[in-house]
């Protein structure tokens, strides 16, 4: 099996360049769990994007599914935006279409989130 770690680099591929690297490796199926890798993102990109004149590029095979679920849980956890919300944001600047395992996943994490905002 061909592994995307030769094309797209790792952390050490970007040392010394000022670019700081998250990768994630996780597979464009209704069945995978990318819901553990959610809070972790959403962390590193609030980081990078608190920085003065920071910026993110987050990005997967195509950058429709699996880069725009994390940006959506970003949006969910840091800009306390519903998952609906968070969609119509994304949707303003590009096409997404996240499968529907990794939308049931956000719909979990938009109601956790909905609960703990209510507490």
């Amino acid at each position: 099996m061909h592994s995307n770690l030769y094309w797209r680099g790792g952390a050490d591929y970007y040392e010394g360049t000022g670019i700081c690297y998250l990768g994630i490796e996780a597979h464009d199926s209704p069945t995978f769990d990318m819901s553990p890798y959610f809070q972790p993102a959403a962390d590193f990109i609030h980081k990078a994007l608190s920085k003065s004149g920071g910026r993110i590029l987050v990005h997967c095979a195509v950058g429709v599914s699996r880069s725009a679920t994390l940006v959506l849980a970003y949006l969910m956890i840091y800009h306390h935006l519903t998952l609906v919300e968070a969609i119509k944001t994304v949707k303003d600047h590009r096409g997404i279409i996240p499968n529907r395992g990794f939308l049931r996943q956000l719909t979990t994490l938009d109601n956790s989130l909905r609960l703990k905002r209510r507490l």
